[in-house]
């Protein structure tokens, strides 16, 4: 195994003919969605779990409306360990019984995702059990940059931008410190989010860490009322771009990934307002890469994880 730990693959890197077509511009998509937990979670997660919750360990607990949970109960059953996970009220039944089916137990409390992170870390006291943040850890952080690796040694060059969504912000955290480690540090990232849960870019506007009253987006599962400090801090450099897309368009971009190539519509909101600032950025760089499963090529670079 590599430097990092864990039970990922090396997703392929393919082209979207489709999108290059609409951008003007090759565009190459990185496929998370062909991970063992269905989304890019398993990097950071896996590699956590690994790390903290040995074969004697009582279990691991993870609070998840969606995909953290699934890659913790994933790197469970690898470890053949015990795994909770609580959720909101607001996940989707599907990804309750998904859960189950990888033999998780599934507790159903609180509202949002903030509500369920409480309980989970009071019953990881009580109980004795590993807590799995699904954002918020130097372990998960340092998973999460294996995908920038896995860039370097594919990419014949330095990309021109990032584009990624943030929910807490453990991607964002795992990208920047990928790109530091790689020595693209000065390569401008575009951070989207939806209007409701929108905890990074309120955060950036108000100069500190805010927690928001309420998630008020579509995304329910998906959001967090307050990011992490890491990913403020991150979010202060002068390469960093926060914008944000009504629910709308984050539905549009759905379509458009379905009709485009079916894949994971996880971070599908991504193109509400991109490509204005990809052709800002490419005017400037040269070159794109965005974060969520595509990138461009040529003059114009786009990467999406």
């Amino acid at each position: 195994m590599n430097k990092i730990q864990g039970f990922h693959i090396n997703s392929p890197l393919s082209e979207s003919l489709p999108m290059s077509r609409r951008l003007g511009t090759p565009v190459y998509l990185k496929m998370e969605s062909s991970q063992p937990s269905g989304s890019f979670k398993i990097r950071g997660i896996g590699h956590l779990v690994q790390q903290l919750a040995g074969p004697s360990s009582k279990g691991v607990i993870c609070s998840s409306g969606g995909n953290a949970g699934l890659a913790t109960a994933y790197a469970a059953r690898k470890l053949s360990i015990p795994a909770t996970i609580i959720v909101p009220s607001s996940s989707p039944r599907l990804v309750v019984e998904k859960l189950q089916d990888l033999g998780a137990m599934v507790k159903v409390v609180g509202k949002v995702w903030d509500d369920a992170y409480a309980e989970a870390l009071r019953l990881s006291k009580s109980e004795n059990l590993v807590l799995v943040p699904p954002f918020d850890h130097p372990l998960v952080w340092e998973g999460h940059t294996s995908i920038i690796r896995e860039l370097k040694a594919s990419l014949p060059s330095r990309p021109g931008a990032v584009v990624l969504s943030v929910g807490g912000g453990g991607l964002f955290c795992g990208v920047m410190q990928g790109l530091d480690e790689v020595g693209w540090g000065d390569v401008p990232v575009l951070c989207m989010e939806t209007h409701g849960a929108d905890c990074l870019n309120a955060a950036i506007k108000a100069g500190r860490l805010v927690t928001l009253p309420d998630i008020t987006s579509e995304a329910k599962c998906l959001g967090a009322k307050t990011a992490c400090s890491k990913a403020f801090e991150y979010s202060k450099r002068p390469n960093i771009i926060s914008e944000l897309v009504t629910d709308r368009q984050a539905l549009q971009a759905v379509e458009l990934f379905l009709a485009f190539l079916c894949i994971s519509f996880r971070r599908g909101f991504l193109l509400g307002q991109l490509a204005s600032h990809l052709f800002n950025l490419c005017s400037n760089s040269g070159s794109i890469y965005l974060s969520v499963c595509p990138f461009i090529r040529p003059s114009i670079k786009v990467l999406y994880l």
